[in-house]
C-alpha cells in the first residue's frame, strides 16, 4: 500500500508565559519532539505562541519583537534533522506595519510567512490596535537577520508531492470567505489554523462545527490549534482547543483546559480527499473564481512514515456504528423509499402493488416499504398482492415465514407453485431436469418474474422489485428474471444495510407477532433457493458460500465507487478493518471475485429499472454510474495479485 496515500498531522498547545519567549520556546520544542516521536509530518501551534497572544501593548516594544525573531532562528536550528513541517505563530514587522503571522519552518529554514488576513476588532477583540490585516498581500518577500528573501503572503502553498499545505490564522476561519477557501482551490489539501480563541459558553461547539464544515466545504483536512489556559486571564480565558477535521468530520480532538503540554495527532487520507475533489465538478468550477495565483513552495520529507496505522477504518461503511444515529438513518431511508414509491403510484394512477415474497431479506424489506407507503396514501392493505412461488429449493422455513408475514400484514396472498411450469419449460427447451446448472436456476427466476409481470398487468398493479445494491454490484441476479421489475425500491441499499432496516422495523415499528417473523428472517442464511434442498430439508445453496461475505463486498464496493480506490488500497484498508475476522488470503480471494463480477455484470446494471437513490453510492446508469458493459478488468485484477 503506497504510504503516500496517508500522512500523520498534529495540533499542539504548549504551556506558555506571557511575553516569556525563552520559556515558551522550551515548551514549543517539547511539543515538536512529541510530534516527531509520534511520526507526525506537520505540527500546528497556536497563534503568536512564541510571544503568547495576550501581550497587549507589549507588542509595541522593540525588545519583544526582536527577541521573537531571535526565537524563530532558534527554532529553525532546532528543526534540523527532524523531518517535520512546523507552523508556529509570531509577530513580524514589515514596511512599518506589524503583522500577526504563521512562520512555516522545515529543516533549518523558514519556507514562508503567512500573515493573518482578517484582524478582529469587535467585542472582546481589539487586535487592530497593534496589527495590520494581511488580506490581499501576495508575492512579497521578507528579509530577517538570519535568512533573506523569505516568501510572504496569503497565497503560499507548501508542496511535497500530493501533500499540499496552506495556513490561515484564527479569525480568518470565522469570516464570510475564509482564506482557506482560496487556499484549497489553489491546491492545498491540508489546512492549518493557528488560533487564539477565547472561551465563552457554547463557543467550543460552534468552533467544532466551523472546523467540520470548512473541512467539508473545502474537501480538505483542517488542523486547528488554539492558545491555552496560561494566556493572560485579565479579561479572557483560553482553553487550548485542539481539533483535527477531515472532509466534514472530526478525526481527533482534545480535552480542553489542560495544564500541560498537549499534542494530538491523526492520520489523514490524502488519496480520499483528492479523489473526492476529482469528481466534484463544483469544486473544479470554483477554481475559476480565484483572485490570484498560488505561490508553490516545494520541499521534501525524507520519509512519510506515519508509524502505527491507527486510523479508524469502518468495516461497515454503509451502516452507522452509533445506535442512535443508525436509528435516525433507518427512518430517513424509509422516508426516501416510501416517498419515491408514493410518487410512482400517484403518477401511474395504479392502486395495486405486486411483489414476490420469498421469505428472504430483500423481499421482506421491499414489502415493508410498500406497506408503509400504502398506509401513508391511505390505500387498503388488500391492494398489496403478495405472491409466494415455491420451487425446487424452497424450504419450509422460508415458505412459512413468507406466508405468516403476509397474513399478519393483511395483504392479499397468492401461492403459485412454479415446479410444473419449470418442468414443462425444461421439456420444451430439451434441458434435463436433473442437470442443476445456470439454465436450471435461471428458468425458475424468469418463470417467477413472468408470473409477477402478468399478474401486475392483469390486476392493474405496479410490480415492485426486491434486488439490492450488493446484488447489482455482483450481478447476483438473473437477467430479465429477478433483475427486472417496474420499480426497484431497494436498488441503492446494500445488503449490510438491508439487515439493519429490517431489524429496525422488527424492534421499533411492528407488533410482537410480526417482529418474531422478521427476526427469524434475519437469522435465515441468504439464498436464492434455486437448487434442491439438502437431505434434511434445509437450504443447500448459500449465497455467501458462493460469492463471498456481503460485508466484504459492501466494503469493496464503497471504497471502489465512493473513493475510486485501487484494489491494492482496498486490500490494505480491508486488512485493517477486518483484522481478526478474515485473513489476507481470504480477503484477496473475495476481492478478486468482486472485481471480476463487478466488471462482467455491468450489462445488467445498464438495463436496471428505475429506483430511488438512498445513499452516497448508487449504480444507476441514469444517475451516478456510467460504465461500458464490455470494459476489461485485467488492469484492476493484476494490480494486487
Amino acid at each position: 500500500m503506497p504510504m503516500a496515500d496517508f500522512i500523520r498531522v498534529a495540533a499542539a498547545c504548549p504551556i506558555t508565559n506571557v511575553a516569556d519567549i525563552e520559556f515558551n520556546l522550551e515548551n514549543i520544542k517539547k511539543c515538536i519532539d512529541t510530534a516527531v516521536e509520534q511520526n507526525s509530518k506537520l505540527v500546528v501551534f497556536p497563534e503568536l505562541c512564541i510571544t503568547s497572544y495576550t501581550c497587549g501593548d507589549l507588542f509595541e516594544q522593540k525588545l519583544l519583537l526582536t527577541k521573537a525573531i531571535e526565537g524563530l532562528q532558534h527554532l529553525c536550528n532546532y528543526s534540523k534533522g527532524k523531518d517535520i513541517l512546523i507552523a508556529v505563530g509570531a509577530p513580524l514587522t514589515y514596511n512599518y506595519c506589524l503583522y500577526n503571522c504563521a512562520y512555516i519552518i522545515f529543516e533549518g529554514e523558514i519556507l514562508g510567512i503567512v500573515p493573518k488576513s482578517f484582524i478582529p476588532n469587535y467585542t472582546e477583540f481589539y487586535e487592530k490596535r497593534w496589527f495590520t490585516e494581511g488580506v490581499g498581500l501576495i508575492d512579497e518577500e521578507v528579509d530577517l537577520f538570519f535568512q533573506k528573501n523569505i516568501p510572504f503572503g496569503t497565497n503560499l502553498i507548501f508542496t511535497c508531492g500530493d501533500f499540499r499545505f496552506g495556513f490561515e490564522i484564527c479569525e480568518d476561519l470565522w469570516t464570510v470567505i475564509p482564506p482557506s477557501s482560496y487556499l484549497t482551490l489553489m491546491g492545498a489539501n491540508v489546512i492549518g489554523n493557528l488560533s487564539a480563541s477565547n472561551e465563552v459558553v457554547s463557543k467550543s461547539e460552534y468552533r467544532k462545527e466551523l472546523v467540520k464544515s470548512q473541512s467539508g466545504r473545502c474537501i480538505s483536512s483542517y488542523i486547528y490549534a488554539s492558545s491555552g489556559v496560561f494566556e493572560s486571564s485579565t479579561d479572557l480565558v483560553f482553553s487550548g482547543d485542539l481539533l483535527i477535521g477531515e472532509n466534514g468530520a472530526l478525526s481527533s480532538y482534545n480535552d480542553r483546559f489542560q495544564r500541560e503540554n498537549q499534542v494530538i495527532t491523526s492520520i489523514i487520507d490524502i488519496n480520499k480527499l483528492n479523489s473526492e475533489r476529482l469528481k466534484n465538478v463544483s469544486f473544479r468550477d470554483s477554481i475559476k473564481l480565484l483572485p490570484f495565483k498560488p505561490l508553490n513552495i516545494e520541499f521534501e520529507f525524507k520519509n512519510i512514515n506515519y508509524g502505527i496505522f491507527d486510523r479508524y477504518i469502518d468495516k461497515h461503511p454503509f451502516v452507522p456504528s452509533n445506535e442512535a444515529e443508525r436509528e435516525l438513518r433507518c427512518k430517513e431511508i424509509f422516508n426516501i423509499q416510501t416517498s419515491a414509491l408514493a410518487k410512482r403510484i400517484i403518477h401511474t394512477g395504479l392502486k395495486n402493488a405486486v411483489i414476490g415474497i420469498s421469505g428472504g431479506l430483500d423481499s421482506t424489506l421491499a414489502l415493508l416499504v410498500i406497506v408503509k407507503t400504502f398506509k401513508m396514501l391511505d390505500i387498503p392493505m388488500e391492494n398489496i398482492i403478495t405472491v409466494t412461488m415455491p420451487g425446487f429449493g424452497t424450504t419450509d422455513r422460508t415458505y412459512n415465514n413468507a406466508i405468516n408475514l403476509c397474513k399478519n400484514l393483511g395483504t392479499e396472498l397468492r401461492e403459485i407453485n412454479i415446479v410444473p411450469a419449470c418442468l414443462q419449460h425444461f421439456n420444451d427447451i430439451n434441458h434435463p431436469a436433473e442437470k442443476h446448472d445456470v439454465t436450471y436456476e435461471n428458468v425458475q427466476a424468469r418463470e417467477r418474474t413472468q408470473i409477477l409481470m402478468d399478474i401486475a398487468n392483469k390486476e392493474g398493479g405496479l410490480l415492485i422489485g426486491t434486488g439490492d445494491l450488493s446484488e447489482l454490484a455482483l450481478g447476483w441476479c438473473t437477467y430479465n428474471g429477478d433483475h427486472m421489475s417496474m420499480y426497484g425500491v431497494n436498488a441503492s441499499i446494500p445488503k449490510t444495510l438491508v439487515r439493519y432496516l429490517v431489524k429496525y422495523v422488527a424492534q421499533k415499528e411492528v407488533r410482537e407477532e410480526i417482529s418474531t417473523i422478521l427476526m427469524d428472517i434475519l437469522a435465515t442464511p441468504v439464498s436464492p433457493e434455486l437448487l434442491p434442498k439438502d437431505s434434511e430439508g434445509n437450504i443447500a445453496q448459500k449465497t455467501e458460500d458462493i460469492v463471498g461475505p456481503y460485508e466484504l463486498h459492501d466494503f469493496f464496493l464503497y471504497n471502489f465507487i465512493r473513493h475510486g480506490s485501487t484494489p491494492e488500497r482496498i486490500l490494505f484498508l480491508a486488512k485493517h478493518a477486518f483484522k481478526g475476522d478474515y485473513d489476507e488470503a481470504t480477503i484477496k480471494k473475495w476481492l478478486d471475485t468482486f472485481i471480476r463480477r463487478f466488471f462482467t455484470q455491468q450489462f445488467k446494471r445498464s438495463a436496471m429499472p428505475d429506483g430511488p437513490k438512498v445513499g452516497t453510492v448508487s449504480l444507476s446508469p441514469r444517475g451516478d454510474f456510467r460504465m461500458p458493459s464490455d470494459a476489461s478488468y485485467s488492469l484492476w485484477k493484476n494490480s494486487f495479485l
